[in-house]
């Protein structure tokens, strides 16, 4: 971290002077830009729930003290000179809900001064999301979650694959393999309630001692200068109270109706799908098994979704029809009267939730605009018929988590960010696409064109009953910081258990590291040269050989049977668990030397405010 403590000193004190924020008043600085509110998009609530208010209880000090974690000094900028108040962190973030606090948690576990600004007082208290795959509990357990807190996600079960495609008289036209075997060490697809993971999310990052989470602040508007990003925000409620917050960089993880996203006028690209449905979620009060983890059910009568809502919980979701108004199927008589066919009743339920949800498919054109970025609903929005939402907003928080850290290091240069969203917005637009396609399917309300795409799913495949459908597994968009040519590059990597000294577990628990260059059998660490080998080391790297008999076992024989099947020996990994390359034994230095130079370059300076 020495160069960026270089960096701090070397900074000009103009920004300092002119990018404060004031005690009270409402006094907006250095506002260069605040581009006209536009209409916002996204999974709207019809109506909104109410909230509880709770006071925030901001933490701040001044410039001459220091905060000391892992034995490092971390500077804040929070002095008092006269009315004025000088704010400086390296980060900011508006929106507390998973992604935001997941940002928060990666960033923060490094050392870096965070603030997160949140216009809600408490935290939602209901279930939104309810479906989690592998990759996102992966990336939950680079940070910290999973080691305490795995009890919180329900593995998918079931028979054809877990998730079943029925139509109005319960045969069978698709199977989807939520069960399948996959590559990050969890299982496939897991059900989990919201509100308990928003709560741990939380609880991790207010223990931080370089976090800072505000609650109760609204963003407002948002100004950017070559080296900083200032954010006006103000109390949630009463707009005379502003505040003004400086940060090198500001991500807007603040949802379907970012006010970031509008603040900074970047627009959104629609898909064209859109659908009410009622969401209802509810606790069981008896032992039914449901034949699978989830069902769609393309009745053009009544579509309709059950889905297994995280230990405990389920969940059905039924569209609603054009003779049907939104204020009569948000009634709970109404939901109450819909799941009878599947003979919950009060009687053998408690109803904790119903709402009315409008689906949607949405993205962000831009990603980037200069130091400002976009992730989770902000940048993106799908129908939720694959569970990908979440999921692909923790893809969003670890491809940005890295990245900052390796910039604010000094390791790497803004143009390491270039790359953030053509990854991010190919691979996700192509899970959208998908879920937009079940979605069309189940939500057909014609009986004729209902029964001809009966026809077509049946002849799809010949065996409908014994061959499920593969979940998307899309490779990172281009360009992408990969190793040209590779075939490889771009798709997830694996992790899987070994053995060291006795203990056995996950790759990333017992032999960890961010970047991680891994070999099958042959230990290449004395082929590299040791320059590189210290360069590795200070970006997190670690260079590990898994054999069947070794010192780092591979305890179930899953990464030579992964070698195998990719026609290769070596594979190195970025910290969000995608590939960079794979090679033989006599890639390993190529490769750490392409990775090297790949991100040397990303130093060069480049003109700020490119987009990606």
């Amino acid at each position: 971290m020495a160069a960026r403590a270089q960096r701090r000193r070397g900074r000009t004190d103009l920004d300092r002077n002119r990018l404060v924020r004031r005690r009270s008043g409402a006094h907006r600085v250095g506002l260069a830009h605040q581009a006209p509110r536009l209409p916002s998009s996204g999974l709207e609530r019809q109506p909104a729930g109410a909230r509880t208010p709770q006071r925030a209880q901001p933490r701040h000090e001044c410039e001459g003290a220091a905060r000391v974690r892992g034995g490092r000094r971390h500077r804040l900028s929070d002095c008092s000179v006269g009315e004025e108040v000088v704010v400086k962190v390296d980060f900011l973030i508006v929106g507390a809900g998973p992604v935001g606090l997941l940002i928060a948690v990666l960033l923060g576990r490094d050392g870096w001064r965070v603030t997160v600004v949140e216009r809600w007082p408490t935290r939602y208290p209901m279930p939104r999301a309810c479906t989690i795959d592998h990759e996102a509990l992966r990336i939950l357990q680079s940070a910290g979650v999973m080691a305490e807190h795995s009890e919180l996600f329900e593995p998918s079960r079931g028979e054809r694959g877990g998730y079943q495609i029925r139509n109005g008289e319960g045969e069978l036209l698709r199977a989807i393999n939520w069960n399948r075997a996959a590559e990050s060490g969890w299982a496939n697809t897991n059900g989990f309630y919201q509100p308990d993971l928003e709560a741990v999310l939380e609880s991790m990052a207010s223990a931080l001692p370089t976090v800072d989470v505000r609650r109760g602040w609204s963003a407002t508007a948002v100004a950017q200068d070559v080296g900083t990003v200032t954010l006006t925000v103000a109390r949630t409620g009463n707009e005379a109270h502003e505040e003004t917050l400086v940060g090198s960089w500001l991500i807007g993880s603040d949802g379907a109706n970012s006010a970031v996203r509008d603040l900074v006028g970047i627009d959104s690209v629609d898909s064209g799908f859109e659908a009410d449905w009622l969401v209802v979620d509810y606790e069981p009060l008896d032992d039914r098994e449901w034949q699978a983890f989830v069902t769609q059910y393309c009745d053009p009568e009544q579509p309709a979704t059950a889905v297994n809502s995280g230990p405990g919980r389920r969940r059905f979701e039924f569209m609603r029809r054009a003779d049907v108004t939104v204020d009569d199927l948000g009634r709970a008589e109404t939901a109450w009267q819909l799941m009878a066919p599947w003979n919950v009743t009060p009687d053998n339920a408690r109803l904790e939730r119903h709402a009315v949800y409008t689906f949607r498919g949405r993205w962000a054109n831009e990603w980037r605009r200069g130091r400002v970025l976009l992730a989770g609903d902000a940048a993106h929005l799908m129908p939720p018929f694959l569970g990908q939402g979440l999921c692909s907003g923790f893809r969003d928080a670890s491809s940005l988590a890295w990245r900052l850290s390796l910039i604010e290091s000094g390791s790497a240069g803004p143009a390491l960010l270039d790359s953030y969203g053509s990854e991010r917005s190919t691979h996700v637009r192509e899970i959208i696409e998908a879920a937009i396609e079940i979605g069309r399917l189940v939500c057909e309300l014609d009986p004729h064109k209902a029964a001809e795409r009966d026809v077509a799913l049946r002849s799809e495949r010949n065996d409908p009953l014994l061959t499920p459908v593969e979940p998307p597994q899309p490779r990172l968009g281009e360009p992408s910081l990969t190793r040209s040519g590779d075939a490889w590059a771009g798709r997830l990597s694996v992790q899987a258990r070994v053995e060291a000294d006795g203990v056995t577990g996950l790759f990333d628990d017992v032999q960890g590291g961010r970047w991680q260059l891994v070999t099958l059998e042959a230990d290449p660490s004395a082929a590299v040269p040791p320059d590189l080998a210290r360069w590795f080391r200070s970006i997190g790297g670690t260079i590990s050989s898994v054999s069947a008999d070794g010192l780092l076992r591979d305890a179930d024989g899953a990464y030579r049977t992964w070698f195998e099947n990719h026609g290769c020996s070596v594979v190195l990994s970025r910290p969000d668990f995608y590939i960079y390359g794979t090679g033989l034994a006599a890639d390993v230095v190529p490769l750490l030397e392409s990775l090297r130079g790949a991100l040397t370059s990303s130093l060069v300076p480049a003109q700020e405010g490119a987009l990606s």
